[in-house]
């Protein structure tokens, strides 16, 4: 068996264990050493499965302690400015999208919740509309609005390896450098509901975002709704 399949037994195994209350939150975990011997492996093996545990926001490690149990729930780095793929694509989970729309160009809807320049009102936006799902489990619908600013192409052909970002950044030479965005609770409407299969009036996280890029005054906007039954929400990338 290879280290890294066994490395993912082991994180498997931490997982199940603080998941059924073994380790309960603020609980550590056995030391490396101790798991070590535990698992019948080395200290690199063991490293690695811990390091996926705080990427799935599990643990934290903190030096001179140990790995320190902060949550019984999986969490999703859904704060990071970086792309859903890139971010919950890059742990255990396993990713997914879908289109729900084909990209289409028209105007910004009114209110926008972002204030728009003359260019961007009058170039208008090209908006896409996506479900994403961690282990077959849909848990953000998110509508993105990019300026039609040389941009058109966005319309006609697929997307890099199914990315915005990273289409944006190779076809466009437009990166993303940070981002602006707010947060708040609302409840699922109806068509909402549908889509992410919860109850109408859930709740939701409601996040709305401004993505700064390279280019000045170039930005990307997006509207996410999380539904975070299954998974906790976190900055961590």
């Amino acid at each position: 068996m290879t280290r890294q399949r066994y490395y993912q037994q082991i994180h498997d195994a931490l997982k199940q264990q603080i998941q059924q209350g073994v380790y309960p939150t603020g609980s550590l975990l056995p030391s490396e050493n101790e798991l070590c011997a535990a698992f019948q492996t080395t200290r690199m093996t063991v490293r690695q499965a811990l390091n996926e545990l705080v990427r799935d926001g599990f643990i934290e490690r903190r030096h001179g302690k140990g790995s320190l149990v902060t949550s019984t729930r999986p969490s999703l780095g859904l704060l990071s400015f970086r792309g859903f793929s890139d971010v919950v694509g890059n742990t255990s989970h396993q990713v997914r999208t879908t289109v729900l729309d084909p990209p289409v160009r028209g105007n910004w809807p009114a209110p926008f919740f972002y204030p728009l320049s003359a260019d961007e009102q009058q170039a208008g936006c090209i908006v896409l509309n996506r479900l994403r799902y961690a282990d077959d489990v849909p848990v953000m619908l998110e509508h993105t609005y990019v300026p039609a600013l040389g941009t058109e192409s966005l319309l006609t052909e697929p997307f890099l390896e199914g990315s915005l970002f990273r289409t944006l950044s190779v076809r466009h030479q437009i990166d993303m450098r940070n981002l602006e965005q707010s947060l708040r609770a609302v409840a699922a409407r109806p068509e909402q509901a549908t889509v992410l299969g919860c109850k109408r009036s859930a709740p939701l996280l409601y996040i709305e975002r401004r993505y700064l890029t390279n280019r000045p005054d170039f930005y990307v906007y997006s509207a996410l709704y999380c539904h975070t039954e299954h998974y906790a929400i976190s900055n961590s990338l």
